[in-house]
C-alpha cells in the first residue's frame, strides 16, 4: 500500500485524513502549522489536524516553515504528499522528496478561484456551483495538472461553514479515488485552462466591512461567505455588529436603516433591495437570532448602521 504524508491545519482538512487512513492507506506523518494562542488569554493551541493526528497516533511535524526541512520530508520514505488547506509555499526541493508526487486538495473547480479563499469567494460571486479539484502540485500557485474533480452545488442557504463542511467530505472522497488511481497506474492528467483562472487572495478584516449602499444580494452574499470567521460586521450606535447571515428581498428604504424589525428578522434597506438579518451578534455578545434583539429591545425601526464607529 502507498505510504504517504499528509500536509493540513483547519478542519476542513481532517475528514479527507481520515478517509485515507479507512482505505487502508500508510499515513508516515501529519505535517501541520505550529500551535497558535488563541482567545483573551492567548492560549497556545494544536490544529484540528494536529489534535485528529496526535489522537490517531500519527508522528505529528509543525514546521515553521517546512522549506528548510526537505531533507526530512525524504527520510519519511513516503511515496507521496498530500496536501490540504497546509498554507504554506512548498519548494521544488520539498516537491522532489516524495517519488510519485505532491498532491493538492483544493476546494475549488480549477482553474477557478485559485489562492487562499476558494469557498468565501464562490459565495462572493454568487457562484451557482464549486466543487474539489485533486491536482498534481508545481510551483505555481494552484497551477498544477487536475486528476480527480467534482462539483457541488452552492445552495441559497450555505455560508463558508456550511460549503466548507460539504467540500471537505467531498475532498475525502476524491483523494481516495486519486491515489488509488495512481496504485493501479490509471491516472490521467488534465491541463488546466490558463485563459478561464480566476485568482482570490486571503481575506482580510477589513473586506469584511459591509457597505449597505451596495446591492442586497451582494451584501447577503457577503455576510454568508464569512461567516463563520471573521464574520461580515457594520457598526450600530458606535458599537460593532457582526452579521451571520442574511437574506436579500424587495422592500426599500434610506440605506443602512433599519425599516422593520420583528420575529422574522431585522430589515435593513441596502442600495437597491433590502438584508433581511437572520443572525447577528452584538459587540461583547454571544450570536443570537435576530428576534431575540427586537424582543430584547436592542434593535428598533430607525436604527442605523453605519461603516464606521462614530
Amino acid at each position: 500500500m502507498m505510504k504517504i504524508v499528509y500536509a493540513g491545519a483547519p478542519e476542513f482538512s481532517v475528514a479527507p485524513l481520515q478517509s485515507l487512513m479507512d482505505a487502508g492507506f500508510c499515513t508516515v506523518a501529519v505535517i501541520t502549522q505550529p500551535d497558535k494562542p488563541v482567545g483573551r488569554k492567548a492560549v497556545l493551541t494544536p490544529t484540528p489536524l494536529k489534535k485528529y493526528a496526535e489522537g490517531a497516533g500519527i508522528p505529528v511535524y509543525d514546521f515553521p516553515k517546512i522549506r528548510d526541512h526537505a531533507a526530512e520530508l525524504r527520510a519519511l520514505g513516503a511515496d507521496v504528499m498530500v496536501t490540504c488547506a497546509y498554507g504554506q509555499l512548498l519548494t521544488q526541493e520539498v516537491l522532489d522528496a516524495f517519488p510519485q508526487g505532491v498532491y493538492n486538495i483544493h476546494a475549488s473547480l480549477l482553474p477557478r478561484w485559485r489562492g487562499a479563499s476558494p469557498i468565501q469567494h464562490a459565495i462572493l460571486a454568487g457562484d451557482e456551483r464549486t466543487g474539489v479539484t485533486v491536482m498534481k502540485t508545481a510551483l505555481g500557485l494552484d497551477t498544477g495538472d487536475m486528476l480527480v474533480s467534482r462539483e457541488v452545488p452552492i445552495s441559497s442557504q450555505d455560508t463558508a461553514g456550511t460549503l466548507s463542511e460539504k467540500l471537505s467530505a467531498v475532498g475525502a472522497s476524491c483523494i481516495c479515488e486519486a491515489l488509488q488511481l495512481l496504485e493501479k497506474g490509471q491516472a490521467v492528467f488534465v491541463k488546466q485552462d490558463e485563459e478561464r483562472a480566476t485568482f482570490c487572495r486571503k481575506i482580510k478584516k477589513e473586506d469584511c466591512l459591509v457597505d449597505f449602499t451596495r446591492p442586497a444580494k451582494e451584501i447577503c452574499n457577503l455576510i454568508r461567505a464569512m461567516d463563520p470567521a471573521p464574520l461580515a460586521y457594520a457598526f450600530l450606535g458606535g458599537k460593532l455588529a457582526n452579521f451571520c447571515f442574511a437574506e436579500p428581498c424587495e422592500e426599500k428604504g434610506d440605506a443602512g436603516t433599519v425599516i422593520r424589525a420583528d420575529k422574522t428578522g431585522i430589515y435593513v434597506a441596502a442600495g437597491s433591495g433590502c438584508v433581511k438579518i437572520t443572525q447577528m451578534q452584538l459587540e461583547g455578545g454571544k450570536r443570537m437570532r435576530a428576534a431575540d434583539f427586537v424582543n430584547g429591545r436592542k434593535i428598533a425601526v430607525g436604527d442605523r448602521f453605519t461603516g464606521e464607529k462614530v
